[in-house]
């Protein structure tokens, strides 16, 4: 009994020393770590990649979740659909906190991820395609091909993450009637309650404290994270007021730039523009080679059409086809409804327009202008200096008018006083056959404008 005694003896010991140790190392261990994304105010393009980071850092940080601090009307299709590819492949658990609203693209977003926590009083649903109608109109529904799109994106995500597929149809389209839930005729929007019943949500929670709790995850380390500054500066870019506004500088800068010689100012800011417009475009997935290509042989075309072809013809027709191409498909994705197209394509429409006015007005008033004043040789060369004054015979032609002879690009022919003379233009463009007028005569440099006089004489 002895010898059993001094043997057993260290082993008991041993499990003693285990024994105290074990609730120090329990207590050791680091809480688990929940990424809390925020998801307010419009859906755009902007937010997919943002969603896309925050989804990829904490799979390499260990995370034991990414929760979606849900508060929104929607926004964007094509944006809500990366967005839901994302949740989709994630490799981390994913939960939707809809804390007050999910309306709309929100909705599909919600639908996307493993878990669904509502807050009291929240709403969920009506997602249903819509076009914009006239200034304070209210919004109509869009075609059925969009309607349906959208319907088996909600049904397809649904069918994923093992929630009713009938309930996800009727949120997008109307002609779904759910017996005690929804009307033909009516979209589906769910309350908390009506979500807990029919088992779109799992838990209702007042906090995201409560609704972490609730799943398992109570005590959590939180890391709230928004958009950085690339992030932020590709949300701005891809704003379509900001959008448009680069198209109509990018465009006035390279037609002023086009119709002037040398490459200074003009140009550079119209090159810069239309590189941030592209390269916001470009990180969100909308704009590849293929739109930046036609783009840039759009320019190409006009400037062929300006510099080198008289008159506006098939390379001016294929110019301005090839811009709006490449501008209008960088600013759709899939799920855009005909009717966003239709509206993307006015935008860059309005923006060329406004592009080209501001350019024929700008090419006019340059010489009139301080700056401009100093790209223009204004006074001549005294003689004394080593330099001859202006022919007499050209000197003669001040205040004269003519017609000109061949286009004015701005430099050309012109028949004035029944000579056939080499003329520049005071920045516009002149075709051949219109009036003109000398302004000023700068040494062998006679300098034109036209005129409104229609009945001179050939």
């Amino acid at each position: 009994m002895n010898v059993i005694r001094w043997i057993g003896l260290p082993f008991v010991l041993a499990l003693a020393v285990l024994g105290s140790f074990a609730p120090a190392r329990a207590q050791d261990k680091p809480p688990a770590i929940i990424y809390v994304v925020p998801i307010e105010g419009i859906i755009d393009l902007g937010l997919a990649p943002f969603v896309q980071r925050v989804l990829d850092e904490a799979t390499q940080a260990g995370a034991a979740a990414v929760v979606l601090d849900i508060n929104t009307f929607g926004g964007r299709v094509d944006a809500a659909v990366q967005i839901r590819d994302s949740l989709l492949n994630a490799r981390i658990r994913t939960v939707a906190f809809v804390n007050k609203r999910a309306i709309s693209a929100g909705a599909l977003i919600s639908l996307a991820a493993q878990n669904i926590v509502m807050s009291p009083g929240g709403t969920i649903g009506a997602a249903t395609p819509v076009q914009g109608g006239a200034p304070g109109a209210e919004a109509q529904p869009t075609s059925e091909k969009a309607v349906s799109y959208v319907r088996k994106e909600f049904r397809a995500t649904a069918e994923s993450r093992k929630r009713p597929l009938l309930i996800a149809e009727a949120m997008v389209d109307a002609d779904v009637a759910i017996r005690g839930l929804v009307d033909k005729g009516k979209l589906l929007t769910l309350t908390t309650e009506e979500a807990l019943q029919h088992k779109v949500s799992d838990f209702s929670a007042d906090t995201l404290e409560s609704a972490l709790e609730k799943l398992g995850l109570g005590g959590a380390e939180l890391r709230r994270v928004g958009p950085n500054w690339a992030e932020n500066v590709v949300r701005f870019l891809t704003n379509p007021v900001v959008s448009s506004l680069l198209i109509s500088i990018a465009m006035l800068g390279i037609l002023v730039e086009i119709r002037t010689p040398g490459f200074g100012i003009p140009g550079a800011l119209g090159v810069t523009s239309l590189g941030l417009f592209f390269w916001g475009h470009w990180l969100v997935q909308l704009a590849g080679w293929e739109e930046l290509l036609l783009a840039v042989a759009g320019v190409i075309l006009l400037a062929i059409e300006v510099l080198v072809i008289p008159g506006f013809g098939v390379a001016g027709v294929l110019g301005i086809a090839a811009i709006l191409a490449g501008l209008v498909l960088s600013m759709v994705g899939p799920g855009d409804t005909p009717a966003f197209i239709v509206e993307a394509a006015g935008r860059v429409v309005l923006s060329l327009v406004f592009a080209l006015l501001a350019s024929l007005m700008l090419l006019r008033l340059i010489p009139s202008l301080p700056f401009g004043r100093r790209l223009v040789l204004a006074r001549g060369l005294e003689s004394a200096q080593g330099y001859a004054s202006a022919p007499e015979g050209d000197a003669a032609l001040l205040g004269k008018t003519g017609r000109a002879w061949s286009p004015l690009r701005p430099s050309g022919i012109a028949e004035i006083d029944g000579r056939r003379v080499d003329v520049v233009s005071d920045g516009e463009l002149v075709d051949a056959g219109e009036s003109i007028e000398v302004t000023r005569v700068d040494g062998n440099r006679i300098v034109v404008r036209r005129t409104t006089n229609l009945n001179q004489k050939e």
